[in-house]
């Protein structure tokens, strides 16, 4: 039987952790198993090269293509000789449907010197194209050294997101004991090792259903016990809301926390796409709605101006003002759907 993978080169030096060799094999099982190797095919890879995940995914999807870099093989699949020739150098875009946008993918000449730059190129190419603005400005250079240092000590995405459930429930304790400033360090600390967990599975090719289903389960629970908490908090500092008033409080926020996933869903389901990457204003809504991150900036607004009760007030009413707007997104999907309109993401458009 024809071997379906054939290996080039013999690269000097390793990226985030491994060899060429063991990147390539990662990607190859993860990707293989959804398109495998064409019938009578043989994918090509060479080991002197450290290539974005993309290509890999490309190569597999699109036989008889020859992936290369000037005169230098980088991948493809391929019986006899490719009929097609891709010249990564020209900086050629190709849709990401993992992240609905185009993109350059990169490939690299993998060498001790170059492993920083491609590490880079590799961590911020798996960052999401739409997330709130603490995760898109505030720490990625910081979470990107300590997704490093997580590889480098052979840590697994698990591990981080142990460690990160651990911070998650002190800091829901502290916040209920009236201890804000220890709370926000705390999770702070676990928020930038939310988004290490992710890019260090992405990384290391190392996802896993399980560990997918942790990371995000966590996510999903959380944010309203830290908000209860920090509302029974109150009382410790002498800052105690009326029982009807925090009764009011704590309906809107979880009603709308949960009403405004289920928008998302709704969403997702009836055209297969996520909201936020619709048109340019949802993606740009998506930076400062009414999720943990940016709540959590009200908080410390509202902590720095000595007020943590109206901080948690202005968290209330923001998420009630963002159910609004999201609300009328899955209106104006559903009217545009029925007028035949297709429903695409806008930033499939952009390089």
């Amino acid at each position: 039987m024809q071997d379906p993978v054939s290996f080039s080169g013999d690269a000097d030096g390793l990226i985030w952790g491994m060899t060429s060799a063991e990147r390539v094999r990662r990607l190859f099982q993860q990707e293989s198993a959804k398109t495998p190797v064409a019938d009578g095919c043989t994918l090509h890879v060479n080991l002197d090269y450290a290539f974005d995940p993309l290509l890999m995914r490309l190569a597999l999807r699109m036989p008889g293509t020859a992936f290369v870099h000037g005169s230098d093989p980088v991948i493809g699949q391929w019986k006899d000789a490719p009929e097609r020739t891709v010249d990564l150098s020209t900086s050629p875009s190709f849709y990401n449907e993992q992240l609905r946008k185009s993109e350059t993918p990169f490939a690299m000449r993998l060498t001790p010197q170059t492993r920083y730059q491609i590490e880079r190129a590799s961590y911020f190419g798996a960052y999401k194209g739409v997330t709130d603005l603490l995760t898109k400005y505030l720490w990625p250079e910081l979470a990107f050294h300590l997704t490093r240092l997580a590889a480098s000590l052979k840590m697994t995405p698990n591990m981080v997101t142990g460690i990160g459930a651990t911070l998650c429930v002190v800091a829901t304790i502290l916040f209920y004991q009236g201890q804000f400033w220890a709370g926000i360090a705390c999770g702070f600390v676990f928020m930038v090792l939310d988004t290490v967990d992710g890019k260090l599975a992405r990384c290391t090719v190392t996802s896993s259903k399980w560990g997918n289903i942790f990371d995000h389960g966590i996510d999903l629970v959380h944010p309203p016990f830290w908000w209860y908490a920090w509302g029974v908090g109150l009382g410790k500092v002498g800052l105690g809301l009326s029982n009807a008033t925090f009764a009011a409080i704590m309906a809107a926020i979880l009603i709308g926390y949960v009403v405004q996933r289920l928008f998302e869903g709704i969403f997702l389901k009836t055209v297969r796409m996520d909201m936020h990457v619709w048109r340019p204003f949802d993606s740009w809504f998506r930076l400062i709605t009414a999720r943990r991150n940016p709540n959590m900036v009200i908080l410390v607004a509202s902590l720095i101006a000595g007020r943590p009760d109206i901080g948690l007030i202005a968290l209330a009413w923001w998420t009630v003002l963002s159910l609004v707007v999201h609300g009328v997104q899955v209106v104006q999907m559903l009217n545009a759907r029925r007028r035949g309109e297709e429903i695409r993401s806008w930033l499939e458009q952009k390089a």
